[in-house]
């Protein structure tokens, strides 16, 4: 196993980074399930030129770096080694061009959707209720029954492994449920090509749409999005109904009563609860069904 950086391994790193440092950080109130250990360092890069002296700083001195970002990230209690980015102050939009908006990575979808409204602009009325950022969105082609990411992504901004940026064009990427597949490196921004719409247009789709989530989704209490990947033909909320496993909980952890293939934090549970909670249900599917539910989320940190 390898050894964790030292505080000084860690500070030449990132020699020379204009953003917020902060050392042994809490994790836990950057994560939409509210769970999760401290960072031995957390930075908010203050610009893409930030992103890419972390990044060739990491590189120099073999130091692990974790993009925190996307709402279905469960940090484990331990937290995690080396350098956490989180892109809190990447919150810039333009509308660049007729109808192609640029957005870096740290902007939340709600803000974008605004943003889009002003200017009469459609394509995103998808991400209603979805409180994630846009970099998270582009990293797992996020979307909703109306849509995905790839329907309006028409290049990726990217810095690489080896800290150089560049722009990838959408249409070279093949996208997946749930996923986009990448190079190695980190999304710092996307071009989005949206259409010209009646503004109450919508704010009709955007409204109905938030509407439906209200009702079927338990948005009101922490959660992390779907838990579980919908297996071909089926639904993994509708196995895990079936299952009786509605309301089972752990702690403050529960399968919600709303929506079965979301977990929920009442109030003080813990990240291993939450995982606990999921091997617990992904066990009594198969078990009932035999099918073996894969993980939407993504877990990260020291167990």
């Amino acid at each position: 196993m390898q050894k964790p950086p030292t505080r000084e391994q860690l500070r030449r790193a990132l020699t020379q980074v204009e953003g917020d440092i902060r050392w042994w950080e809490p994790l836990a109130p950057l994560t939409s399930l509210h769970v999760g250990g401290p960072a031995d360092v957390l930075v908010m890069p203050a610009h893409v030129a930030d992103v890419l002296q972390i990044v060739r700083g990491a590189r120099l001195g073999k130091i692990p770096l974790t993009v925190l970002g996307g709402t279905n990230v469960v940090v484990r209690d331990k937290g995690i080694r080396g350098i956490v980015m989180s892109f809190k102050q990447l919150t810039n939009i333009c509308e660049e061009d007729r109808h192609v908006v640029y957005s870096q990575a740290g902007v939340r979808l709600p803000r974008l959707m605004q943003f889009a409204l002003g200017r009469k602009l459609s394509g995103i009325e998808w991400a209603a209720g979805i409180p994630g950022t846009v970099g998270g969105g582009v990293a797992m082609n996020a979307g909703t029954r109306l849509g995905v990411m790839q329907d309006v992504l028409k290049a990726v901004d990217f810095v690489t492994s080896h800290g150089k940026r560049k722009r990838i064009e959408a249409h070279t990427l093949t996208f997946l449920y749930r996923k986009t597949m990448l190079p190695k490196g980190i999304v710092v921004g996307a071009w989005l090509q949206l259409t010209a719409a009646l503004k109450g247009t919508i704010q009709s789709v955007t409204k109905d749409y938030l509407h439906y989530r209200k009702t079927t989704q338990p948005l009101t209490l922490p959660n992390a999005g779907s838990v579980f990947k919908n297996p071909d033909g089926d639904s993994a909320g509708r196995l895990i109904e079936a299952a009786g496993l509605k309301g089972l909980y752990l702690g403050d952890a529960e399968v919600s009563l709303k929506h079965a293939n979301f977990i929920v934090n009442k109030g003080s549970a813990s990240a291993e609860q939450i995982l606990s909670l999921v091997r617990k249900v992904r066990q009594q599917v198969a078990r009932k069904f035999g099918v073996r539910l894969q993980l939407e989320w993504k877990v990260i940190g020291e167990r």
